[in-house]
């Protein structure tokens, strides 16, 4: 994981771009609630890849007990352990939300 101090004009608060670069390949898709693909041909350049995933879930055995990591084929998750989510939760206010993605899906 990478981590960028910035600062933005008139703010006096400093800020972090946060990069991360471990990409593991854990999704469930037994267990995801809908698992859309790119349709054959249309993004080459996506071949293999997720376009979107609805009720992710992970394969905790196969994330190699990394806390924070992306996943192969659906760059677009930013995944973190239970205790980054819970000491980002103690910072405040981050612009960040957190949704589950292990155990079974909550009921609608």
């Amino acid at each position: 994981m990478q981590i960028f101090p910035v600062s933005i004009e008139g703010e006096s608060e400093r800020y972090f771009v946060v990069n991360v670069t471990k990409v593991v390949d854990c999704i469930d898709e037994a267990r995801c609630q809908e698992v859309q693909h790119y349709p054959e041909g249309t993004f080459p350049e996506y071949e293999g890849e997720y376009r979107w995933i609805y009720g992710l879930r992970i394969a905790p055995s196969k994330t190699e007990g990394a806390h924070v990591f992306r996943l192969m084929k659906f760059k677009t998750a930013f995944i973190v352990s239970e205790d980054i989510k819970t000491a980002l939760e103690r910072i405040g206010n981050l612009g960040v939300s957190f949704e589950r993605v292990t155990g079974p899906h909550e009921p609608l």
